[in-house]
């Protein structure tokens, strides 16, 4: 029996358990947290301290606002926010979503190649040029991905995603327990926010750790990963939340874990190749069982990024595809095994290793130009789509704090894209 005709009692067991409770929300947080948030927070702790805890709290506070409305969207009317925006916007808006995916999935995906060939370069040193050695693990890294995609279902993906999830977490916090600066710098940071100085750069660079932390574009993939675990009542709401909180908790707490670490350590540098030489220095401080402890949490949270951009990304294109064709039926989850899927998976997988023969510096500032824009139009569409009752009933509606919530996000992350041409 195939994943598509399994009994809804299944499935209703399964949302019952707390693996099925929080599964989604593990994902969107193992697949949210990459090569960019690595970079960017141990970059922060060693140029600003932990006085910016709070910044990392607050970007995932964000992010949750933006998922949790997609989520009351989809249960409310059974639809994805990409099929109620081709419904009810018109099929324009999916022309012009489509090139922005394929832009975004390029730059990210080479992002996601470099940092996951750089960490096994680093654990696996055998070419005599880093570069060679980022070239040839990334792509080999990304074959791998999209071979255990092709062939193993979202029920294998599940489980070797909470595999990654947990030497991720374990790794990375522990290296951050180790390197503790003391409870009450950690606690100052989280609950008393101020930006230091830093030669000017310090409003940069907080504003780059709020707007980084929880990914960008894979935020839409949470409501296809709902469809494979069968939540699809309004009692799901409640699970839904609870499961976002964990998962974005769980990117706090990683992304406050990196600054803590970038706190101790005096690096420079930027990319992938921080994150080597950032094992390189806690060789120096913590001696190689810190070193390994790090390149494991490191290459748990970059693979676990890239497998999930490699097999949630291509719901998005091929339900955007599906939709412009008029072959979409909206009441049964998408066929993965279809050709504009299985297409897609495979570009996104291969296309990308272009990228690896640039600077990750350059690849990593394309990308978060584009995942800039992303939310300001989410927070725009989500404030028109769920403030009207007759789409999604009384229930399920923004209320007034939501509404106060997503125009935060509306105005900061517009700021964010404006900010390099105000000058």
């Amino acid at each position: 029996m195939s994943e598509q005709d399994q009994k809804p009692a299944h499935r209703t067991a399964r949302r019952r358990s707390l693996v099925g409770m929080i599964g989604p929300g593990l994902l969107l947080a193992a697949t949210g947290v990459g090569a960019g948030d690595l970079a960017t927070g141990t970059f922060v702790g060693g140029l600003l301290g932990t006085a910016v805890l709070w910044a990392v709290v607050v970007g995932a506070a964000m992010k949750f606002v933006v998922t949790e409305g997609l989520a009351r969207w989809q249960i409310a009317t059974g639809e994805t926010l990409i099929e109620g925006v081709a419904a009810r916007a018109g099929c324009w808006a999916l022309w012009l979503f489509l090139p922005y995916l394929l832009l975004w999935s390029f730059f990210v995906g080479s992002a996601l190649m470099s940092a996951t060939g750089a960490t096994l370069h680093a654990m696996v040193p055998v070419f005599a040029e880093a570069k060679t050695g980022k070239i040839v693990f990334g792509a080999a890294a990304s074959i791998v991905g999209l071979v255990l995609v092709w062939l193993g279902g979202y029920r294998l993906f599940e489980d070797v995603m909470r595999i990654c999830i947990g030497v991720m977490f374990a790794t990375v916090v522990l290296t951050a327990i180790l390197l503790w600066p003391g409870t009450g710098a950690v606690l100052e940071g989280l609950f008393v926010p101020r930006i230091p100085e830093a030669g000017g750069e310090g409003v940069t660079w907080t504003l780059a750790l709020i707007g980084g932390i929880g990914g960008t574009l894979t935020v839409l993939c949470y409501g296809y990963w709902l469809r494979e675990e069968g939540r699809d009542a309004p009692e799901d709401l409640a699970s839904c939340r609870v499961d976002l909180f964990t998962g974005y908790a769980m990117t706090a707490i990683f992304g406050i874990a990196m600054v803590i670490i970038g706190s101790n350590v005096n690096i420079e540098g930027s990319g992938a190749q921080l994150l080597v030489t950032l094992s390189e220095r806690l060789d120096l401080v913590m001696g190689a069982p810190g070193k390994w402890l790090f390149l494991a949490g490191t290459f748990g949270a970059v693979f676990s990024s890239l497998l999930g951009v490699w097999q949630s990304v291509p719901y998005l294109f091929a339900d955007s595809w599906a939709l412009l064709n008029g072959t979409r039926d909206t009441d049964t989850r998408l066929d993965t095994s279809s050709k504009p899927s299985r297409g897609f998976l495979v570009a996104i997988a291969t296309l990308p290793m272009l990228g690896l023969f640039w600077r990750f510096r350059d690849v990593q500032m394309f990308y978060a130009v584009i995942g800039a824009w992303l939310f300001p139009i989410l927070a725009v569409t989500l404030l028109i789509f769920n403030g009207r009752r007759a789409w999604v009933g009384q229930h399920f509606a923004n209320r007034p704090v939501t509404v106060v919530a997503l125009f935060v996000v509306l105005v900061f992350f517009s700021y964010l894209g404006l900010r390099p041409y105000l000058g």
